[in-house]
């Protein structure tokens, strides 16, 4: 099921703006080589383990591109896949197959590559009350796709942009001359504009944590780049006032006890911006 922020006119327009950059005036290898009469079959073949996603957004490729293929899908998006297992097969023009082959490669080969690191990652803080989140460390252009990927591993959705919530990272604090300044300008801004965003705000050590509480008037707090023992004290100091949010240099190895600590949330850009893309084929057969 695609997120809202999936809308058919952004799926329309990014699918228009894919083929125009790959195909151009023409995929001229297929037309020169093919008969326009030529009907073929394709199989996505998965060649290794992880989670597949990008089923629903390649049959929206096809249909785009030729509504007369006929796509039919055995494994849907965020199921675990295994070498050797067949995801979907597409029949029709030779042509429309081969001409959108890479388009639906690119787009499955990274998103399931998010969605295999996001469900592998989720899953060593299962139990614990922290949520996995994403980043903007994304594609340009490619965002939204790559936070559907994110969804279908079983990780949740941050901020999508700069417009749908307030994030006060060190630069603007720094640059605003200090917490206090820069959460009161905030403020200020968000009564003239009449707009309701959340707020959030990094902070950098413990003191910084304090500052935050004693000023108010936030969401959430960021825990950036933190030892774990020190995520532990600002949990106990914070009490619940606000919502945790623990970044920067978090792995695989460290994201249990992160989670262990008490916050709320873990984000990773890594989930978008450090993936080995799966390795997908399609086939004719």
């Amino acid at each position: 099921m695609k997120p809202p922020y999936i809308t058919d006119q952004f799926l329309h327009q990014f699918i228009l703006a894919a083929f125009a950059e790959d195909v151009g005036d023409g995929d001229h290898s297929t037309l020169a080589s093919i008969p326009s009469s030529a009907k073929s079959k394709a199989r996505l073949l998965v060649k290794q383990d992880g989670i597949l996603a990008g089923v629903e957004l390649a049959e929206l490729i096809f249909k785009h591109f030729d509504s007369t293929l006929i796509v039919t899908v055995s494994i849907q998006d965020g199921n675990p896949v295994k070498k050797g297992d067949v995801a979907f097969v597409v029949e029709g023009s030779s042509r429309s197959i081969l001409t959108c082959e890479r388009l639906v490669l690119n787009c499955m080969q990274r998103m399931s590559a998010i969605a295999t690191l996001t469900h592998y990652l989720s899953g060593l803080i299962k139990g614990t009350n922290a949520r996995l989140l994403d980043t903007r460390k994304t594609t340009p252009n490619f965002r939204l796709l790559e936070k559907w990927a994110v969804l279908i591993g079983g990780g949740h959705n941050h901020r999508i942009g700069l417009f749908d919530m307030i994030m006060l990272k060190d630069n603007h604090i720094d640059m605003a001359g200090g917490i206090e300044k820069a959460i009161i300008q905030t403020k200020e801004y968000l009564r003239a504009t009449k707009k309701s965003l959340r707020i959030e705000i990094e902070t950098r050590n413990l003191e910084e944590v304090r500052e935050v509480i004693r000023v108010g008037g936030v969401d959430v707090i960021m825990l950036d780049n933190m030892s774990v023992e020190d995520m532990r004290k600002a949990v106990r100091v914070i009490d619940g006032k606000y919502k945790t949010e623990a970044s920067g240099g978090i792995t695989e190895e460290t994201i249990r006890s992160v989670a262990e600590a008490g916050v709320d949330f873990i984000s990773a850009g890594a989930l978008t911006h450090s993936v080995k893309s799966m390795d997908l084929s399609l086939k004719a057969f």
